[in-house]
């Protein structure tokens, strides 16, 4: 069987930028303008017309930045980015399970602080969350 050279180029492209934003995120509270870039040009190795749609990703994440506040541009931008990667189903199916392990993280964390009768912080980088569903979609989906 032959490898299909431009999905294996484009996945390893797509882990790397997805660990890179990833790991500013958590560093700096920020989605270098570069990665996302780099991630929409890695949509380019296996484009298809209907890609385009996962640009709508980035519309439902600025509508609930404006609607609820927390959400800065860079993650819209990152959603946008993800989008031309894995168009229109997978990108929704990579939010969601970005935001459900986002979730899942927060409720281990209350968790952990309720037992240590600590406070706990309400802010989380988004990017690495986001970055965990976008490779599950990108794989299995």
């Amino acid at each position: 069987m032959v490898p299909d050279w431009p999905r294996l180029l484009q996945g390893v492209f797509f882990i790397v930028l997805l660990s890179a934003a990833s790991i500013y995120d958590i560093r700096k509270q920020v989605i270098p303008d570069y990665i996302c870039i780099g991630i929409a040009l890695t949509g380019l190795l296996d484009f298809t017309p209907n890609k385009l749609a996962g640009l709508l990703t980035a519309v439902i994440f600025w509508g609930i930045a404006l609607w609820l506040g927390g959400l800065d541009g860079g993650d819209i931008k990152f959603a946008a980015a993800a989008g031309l990667v894995l168009g229109f189903r997978g990108s929704i199916a990579g939010m969601i399970l970005g935001l459900a392990f986002m979730l899942a993280f927060h409720g281990a964390c209350i968790l952990v602080q309720n037992r240590r009768g600590g406070d706990m912080s309400k802010s989380y980088p988004l990017a690495p969350f986001l970055s965990l569903g976008c490779l599950a979609a990108y794989f299995f989906i």
